[in-house]
């Protein structure tokens, strides 16, 4: 009797092992499809800034879905930043109202009260990242960069207690950034 060779028989079984997942994973499908579910959407479509993106990043929903003149902003004063070797990176920019609320009642559980969360994190209804016309840029040389020079390009510091978190204030090329805010709980914005 001929004997079928070792690497023809574990080819046959590793797709004999894979069959039930197959047809497991297209029956999800279907009775997904039926019912009318979607898949779940990416954490970046949500407005979550994966690690080392730049300004640049229009791929990236959180950087493509800032406010156009506020990215403008950010990538005339990135392109002068480079000149002094400086990248900005961003580590949060536009965020869609779920993620927004996901972020709160992380906060909330993390230093024990809404009224402390609020000094960190705002509100769907009132975070200018919502909006697209909040940025946070990650690394202390950026932002040092942006403390000295951001005014320049209408790019201004919002809150004392958040030195990464920046929004567009167009007067502040030719009469400087507005004083800061000690935190997101003195905003008159996020009292609504």
């Amino acid at each position: 009797m001929p004997r079928t060779p070792a690497s023809a028989r574990s080819t046959a079984t590793r797709r004999v092992r894979w069959l039930p997942a197959v047809c497991l994973m297209a029956g999800i499908a279907v009775i997904a499809a039926v019912l009318g579910c979607q898949a779940p959407k990416s954490s970046a479509s949500f407005g979550f800034v994966p690690g080392g993106v730049t300004v640049f990043d229009d791929a990236i929903p959180g950087v493509a879905n800032l406010d156009p003149g506020l990215l403008k902003a950010l990538r005339q004063a990135a392109t002068a930043a480079a000149d002094d070797g400086v990248e900005f990176y961003v580590n949060s920019g536009w965020r869609s109202s779920e993620y927004q609320d996901q972020l709160l009642r992380k906060a909330v559980a993390e230093y024990g009260s809404e009224e402390e969360a609020a000094r960190w994190v705002a509100t769907a209804t009132t975070s200018p990242h919502v909006s697209g016309e909040a940025v946070d840029i990650g690394r202390s040389a950026a932002t040092a960069w942006l403390s000295k020079h951001g005014a320049a390009y209408g790019l201004c510091q919002t809150y004392d207690n958040e030195p990464w978190h920046y929004e567009l204030r167009t007067e502040a090329a030719t009469s400087g950034c507005p004083q800061m805010y000690a935190d997101p709980t003195h905003d008159p914005r996020m009292q609504q």
